[in-house]
């Protein structure tokens, strides 16, 4: 349900909400918050609540250090996992200067802008995510460790399974969020773990995916674990994928169009993956997964093969085409991922860009013969940066 200003404020005053998150995050995907009561919200509403951007990684400087939170009203959320007897509720907000323009590194603005594109150009964009994440044990302390809450291997049972409990609780939390998870299952790593999602807008998907992980976090503090989603948790084993499937289509057109438009858009893709990379891979640990248990180390796509950057899923029903990027990981801020995939893959459609041919070789095997003719991804965070900040496209979108 979307609610308005005055329904948020009917609610906060009628069901017993004592606290107020307002929520954003910062340009590598870190969740921020303050915390307000009932009595500030409308206040919030009509002038903001003030935060020091300056403390904020990548925001502002000393010198123009004020920034303002305003609430988006129809993004309110009960975190089901607190107490029904003075809830506490969520939403996500709007960064402006004090002269009330939109802050341009606030990046839930910027991917609103390029729906607002998407909506022009009438074309429907529909993600859905798949994380991945590690369950891990603590200690007598309740410090993190890294020993994995089993050792089960991909789609393994309870016994085996022991997160099993922890996915059901999970997804009832989601539920009762309004999210719903299309499936959950044991991941190939020890104490690794997936849920995935149903296709939404590219707005709704990046709020479900910044919900879904402070529920899992949430959830693994109440069972006595710790929840990791960082890109390679154990360096001998599976790291952690934040994999985006997207779809594409102009509902005024034939499917025959339709393939010609999505084949652009992953020609567009494609092309601008190295300055992109930064915001998709944050960490230096980002760079320690690509390469390897069927994460991508190359630019290149191919059917339903999980060596690529890209690959196209088998369907059975053609409505259902889309395509899948590999790359990216848990860290990324799904904001900027999202917003960057669209203006790339807008600019293979405005560009007439050509798809390359599919590369159909399993890459973890295949010799030099094939792989010293293809384009790498940045294999490191120096590199990929370098890249970002040569980018017309990546600079474009801090200015749109």
């Amino acid at each position: 349900m979307k609610y308005t200003k005055e329904e948020v404020l009917e609610y906060i005053e009628q069901d017993d909400v004592r606290f107020i998150r307002l929520a954003f995050c910062d340009l590598k995907g870190k969740q921020k918050n303050i915390a307000i009561l009932p009595c500030e919200l409308n206040r919030a509403f009509d002038e903001g609540i003030s935060f020091d951007a300056s403390a904020v990684e990548g925001f502002t400087d000393e010198v123009h250090s004020d920034l303002f939170l305003f609430p988006i009203p129809s993004t309110l959320t009960v975190l089901p996992w607190r107490s029904m007897q003075g809830k506490v509720v969520r939403m996500f907000c709007e960064i402006r200067h004090p002269d009330g323009s939109i802050f341009s590194k606030d990046s839930r603005s910027i991917l609103c802008k390029a729906e607002k594109l998407l909506k022009e150009r009438n074309l429907l964009i529909q993600i859905g995510s798949e994380l991945e994440f590690y369950l891990f044990k603590t200690d007598e302390k309740g410090e993190r460790t890294k020993i994995p809450y089993d050792n089960a291997g991909y789609l393994d049972v309870a016994p085996e399974d022991k997160g099993e409990n922890v996915r059901r609780e999970i997804c009832q939390y989601l539920e009762q969020m309004g999210i719903v998870p299309e499936s959950s299952h044991h991941e190939e790593g020890p104490g690794q773990n997936e849920i995935d999602f149903r296709y939404s807008s590219p707005l709704k998907a990046a709020d479900n995916v910044l919900n879904f992980k402070t529920v899992v976090k949430a959830v693994a503090d109440k069972n006595g674990l710790y929840a990791d989603f960082s890109p390679k948790p154990l360096l001998t084993e599976s790291g952690n994928g934040f994999h985006i499937n997207i779809s594409v289509k102009n509902e005024s057109i034939s499917s025959e169009e339709n393939f010609e438009i999505q084949k652009k858009f992953m020609a567009g893709i494609m092309a601008h993956i190295e300055e992109i990379t930064y915001y998709l891979n944050p960490t230096e640990e980002s760079y320690l997964r690509l390469g390897k248990n069927k994460a991508p180390k190359y630019i290149t796509w191919s059917k339903e093969n999980r060596s690529q950057l890209i690959r196209v899923p088998a369907v059975n029903n053609e409505e259902h085409r889309r395509m899948e990027l590999r790359s990216a990981d848990p860290s990324a801020n799904p904001y900027l991922a999202f917003a960057l995939l669209i203006y790339a893959g807008l600019d293979g459609i405005d560009k007439n860009m050509i798809r390359p041919e599919p590369v159909n070789v399993n890459l973890y095997t295949a010799g030099r013969e094939i792989t010293d003719g293809l384009k790498k991804i940045p294999q490191n965070l120096e590199d990929a940066k370098l890249a970002a900040e040569k980018s017309n496209l990546v600079s474009s979108i801090f200015e749109k």
